[in-house]
């Protein structure tokens, strides 16, 4: 089993309802949003891991080293930090998107109910 098929199994498992608690099925999210939630939450992961993975970069210099690439090689090295977190996050990532797409979704559906019981809360005006 690779390590994609593991995230994708990660995200039906929060997707499908607990054995113990009965889902609000009256308002879904419709298939766009899911994925829009899903990649939201692989977003959040990669800016994550690339944070937490920026002070390791940062105690390393290998600009002098004969390979090194000078101060371009220092200039962009956040950019590569930063695609380092997105590649890992792609890959599986370590299980914060998992949980972020857990909370986001039960929020949406809370949202969803919210506002089909509060008529107001639909126009998004204000109302004193």
């Amino acid at each position: 089993m690779s390590i994609s098929s593991v995230s994708h199994a990660a995200f039906a498992h929060v997707a499908a309802p607990s054995a113990g608690k009965q889902a609000d099925r009256s308002h879904p999210m419709s298939p766009q949003d899911e994925n829009r939630v899903r990649k939201t939450a692989r977003d959040f992961e990669a800016m994550a891991l690339g944070e937490m993975l920026q002070p390791m970069f940062d105690t390393v210099d290998n600009s002098a080293a004969p390979f090194g690439g000078g101060n371009a090689e220092k200039q962009f090295r956040s950019m590569q930090v930063l695609e380092l977190g997105k590649e890992v996050a792609r890959s599986g990532g370590i299980g914060i998107a998992h949980q972020v797409y857990g909370r986001m979704k039960a929020m949406q559906e809370q949202a969803a109910q919210a506002s089909s019981i509060h008529p107001s809360n639909r126009t998004g005006g204000y109302r004193p």
